[in-house]
This record gives structure tokens, sequence and C-alpha cells, in this order.
């Protein structure tokens, strides 16, 4: 087999390989030799069919499973043996003329093709030894823990049947049917439903014109639903309720103390707090990790500049692009809407896959240094994960992640990437600095993951 580079332009590569149609007749011809005492040919005892005629009926066959396995296996090796690795698949070029392709299969000549492929690119890891992060920290006040308490008390809070009109604060039982220009629409209709009025749970303006109802009566309510409305077919439409109020309940006096806490499973009302605290303290470590996060990635990407390969570039842009258009055609708007033109938006996102394509190889390289693994429990309970975000679907999600390595792949990259984060700001300073709620949960304009 000859191979020989004919494009060494930055990182892009191509390679011609040429394959002998003596090697070819090798292949060949040992592959015949091993199905000579397995094939079933009628009119000839087992093993003993003539060579030349298992070439006639399985020649041109095998011919073309010996290049099809040539087309796999080559491309990884030569460019293993060149010390180099693939941006991404690399593509394979033939010649389109039926009668070249008809003497290869013939064993009549030599077998050509063109490897092309981007390289990734070579570059020196930097120390990170001089980068400094703040760590925003939340100081979690005993209001807060009561707040949240008394939220999940009046989730859990029982209501008692009233005579007379309904009043803030007071729950609805009812019936209803909603019409659009005259036609019930789908998930427009419910019976037994629960509305506590103030609770703000239905289209705006749904509950107010249900205040002064009673127990027995029946109510038609006109609304619009609102033009961002989840529910594209419904956006922006007037539709009308035909409402059957079937309860009015007061709400009972709210006690936060072990009765409530029993209700929910727990044994009092302290390990109820000692709970909400943790969930607390869960999402406000998740919005600090974030942002050390970005911290970390915004300092990496000030300390590397090198070529990326455009191919896996583009697909980076192409899959944020997509979502982004998939976004705005979902909330039915435009560039214009945002500000921005659809120009200016693809500027924006050309530099932020330019940046996830380069934090993503320093990543990996660093990762690669260090020994950053991801065990098989990890990748297990990725895809468990996954499972469980589809009930019902549980066997056709595990044979789509089987069947799909890029799928797979997609639940190893942030695991990797975590923990190669991980081993960063064990080597980085980081200094605690204690902020406000408000400040922690402030967005920033743009929170960057690398992978």
């Amino acid at each position: 087999m000859q191979v020989t580079e004919t494009k060494a332009e930055g990182l892009k590569r191509e390679i011609e390989v040429v394959v002998p149609a003596s090697d070819l007749a090798e292949r060949l011809q040992k592959k015949l030799d091993e199905a000579k005492g397995q094939v079933r040919l009628k009119g000839f005892r087992p093993g003993k069919v003539p060579a030349a005629h298992l070439r006639k009926v399985y020649g041109r066959s095998m011919m073309a499973e010996i290049v099809n396995q040539i087309i796999n296996e080559t491309p990884r090796s030569v460019i293993s043996e060149r010390g180099e690795k693939s941006a991404m698949q690399p593509e394979i070029g033939m010649s389109e003329d039926e009668g070249v392709a008809e003497k290869v299969l013939a064993g009549e000549s030599d077998f050509r093709f063109t490897v092309s492929y981007e390289t990734l690119p070579n570059f020196e890891l930097k120390e990170t030894d001089s980068i400094a992060i703040e760590r925003p920290v939340v100081e979690i006040s005993e209001e807060e823990v009561e707040e949240q308490v008394k939220r999940i008390a009046d989730n859990a809070r029982t209501y008692s049947p009233k005579e007379g009109a309904a009043e803030d604060g007071d729950r609805l039982t009812m019936d209803f049917v909603g019409k659009i220009d005259g036609e019930p629409f789908d998930g427009g209709s419910a019976e037994n439903t629960n509305l506590v009025i103030g609770s703000g749970q239905f289209i705006p303006g749904f509950e107010d014109q249900l205040k002064g109802a009673a127990a027995g009566e029946d109510k038609t309510v006109t609304v619009t639903f609102p033009e961002d409305y989840g529910a594209a077919h419904l956006a922006g439409k007037e539709a009308v309720f035909d409402v059957k109020v079937k309860e009015v309940a007061k709400p009972d006096d709210l006690a936060i103390d072990d009765e409530l806490a029993k209700k929910l499973g727990l044994e009092s009302v302290e390990k109820l707090r000692e709970i909400v605290r943790e969930q607390i303290e869960g999402q406000y470590g998740a919005m600090t990790r974030q942002k050390v996060k970005r911290q970390l990635l915004d300092a990496l990407d000030a300390q590397y500049d090198f070529e990326l390969p455009e191919k896996l570039v583009a697909a980076e842009f192409n899959n944020i692009w997509t979502q982004v258009t998939s976004e705005l055609e979902n909330a039915k708007k435009s560039f214009e809407d945002e500000d921005t033109t659809e120009e200016k938006a693809r500027e924006e996102y050309q530099r932020l896959a330019n940046r996830r394509v380069r934090l993503g190889l320093v990543l990996s390289a660093i990762g690669e240094k260090v020994g950053v693994e991801v065990r098989d429990e990890e990748m297990q309970r990725a895809l468990m994960d996954q499972i469980r975000r589809y009930p019902g679907q549980e066997q056709q999600i595990y044979d789509f992640f089987r069947q799909n390595p890029e799928a797979v792949a997609s639940l190893r990259a942030p695991i990797y990437e975590e923990k190669v984060v991980d081993h960063l700001l064990s080597t980085v300073s980081v200094t605690d600095k204690t902020v406000s709620k408000e400040e922690l949960m402030k967005e920033e304009e743009e929170e960057v993951s690398a992978a």
C-alpha cells in the first residue's frame, strides 16, 4: 500500500492511498481459501468446490467486502501512523467512473482513494497557578428558610367547604370546557380541577372572573392567551370557558409544626427546616459553580489562541444556530425583536462557537495530561438520568443510546468537562466573596459551556 500526502495547508490534510491490485488479489485469495471449506454449492461436495468456480461465484462480492474493509480501517491507521489526530470523521474520495470501479472489483486495477481531514491543533498547555477566581457565596438566613417552609406549608394546606361567594385564597373545585371560535380545543377541558383564587395558576384574567362564584353556579369566563404562550396554536387567541363551580372551600389555619412535617413524611418540623436549608444550599451552590466555572473558562480563553479545525467549528456553530432559530420560531420572534440583526447574531454565535471549540480542545488536553477518566458507573448514572426523563419509553431510549455512539459521547462530554474543571479549581487561586442572593442570581451576558 502506497501512502502519499497531497495537501498540507494549516490543519487541512489530504492523503492519496493506493492499494496495488496484487495486494487486493492476495486478500481475495485468502478469503476464498477460508470460504472453501464453508460454502455449500449444489453439485459439489463440501470442501471440493474448484477455486475458479468459487472465484466466479463469490469473487466480486468478496472484493467489495475487501474494498469496504480497506476504506473503514485504512484512514484511522494511516492517520495514527503519521502521529496525527483527526478533528472529525475523515472524508473518503473515490473515482466516480463506473469503469474504474468495475476494474477494481474484477481485480484488474489498483484501488485508489483519498483521505481528507483536519488535524487537531498542537498547542502548549499553559500554567494555571496565576489564575485567580472569586467564588460568590450567599449566607442563607433563617428568614429565607422559614419563607420556603411556609410555601411548602401553603402547598400542603387543607381546605374546608364553605357557603357563599369565593374570595381570594379560597379554593374552587370545578369542571370547565374551553372553546375558540365556538369549538373545543385540545387541553381546554377538565373535570374536578382545583384552583386557588389568587394563585396565578391559570391564564391571566381567568381567576379574577371567578371571584364571587358560589357552589353550583355556572360561569362564563373569557380570556385571551398571551402572545408568548407555550402552545403556538393558542397563542394570542381569545377563548371562552364554560365553568361549573362544584365546591368553594376556605383555607384552614396554617400551622408549621411536627404534624405538618409528618404529613410530608418527615419526623419533625426541624427535619423539614434542615431539608429546606439543604435544598437552598444546593440551588445557590449550582449558581456559584456556574459563575466560578465561567470565570475559569474566561481565564483559559484569554490564555490560548491557536488555529481551529474549520469543520469542527462549523458543526458547533450549526448546533448553536439551530437551537437559536428554533427558540425564536417557537416564540414567534425575529432577530429584530431581540434588538439585533441576523448578520450580527451570526457573528456573535460564530465567536461563541470558536470559543467553545477552543476551550473544549484545551480542557480535553488538560484532562488527558492529568489522566481524567469517566468511569462506567458515571456513564450508567447519566444514561439512567436520560431514561427517567421519558417515562414509558425507557426501552426505546436505552436502545437509542446503545445504537448511537455519538449519543453516548454526548453523555460523556459534560461529565469529563466537569471533572477537568474540578481538577483546575484545585490548582488555581479561589477566594470566597459573600454576596447577596440578588447578586448571585444576576444573569451573565452569556453562560458558556466548553463542551
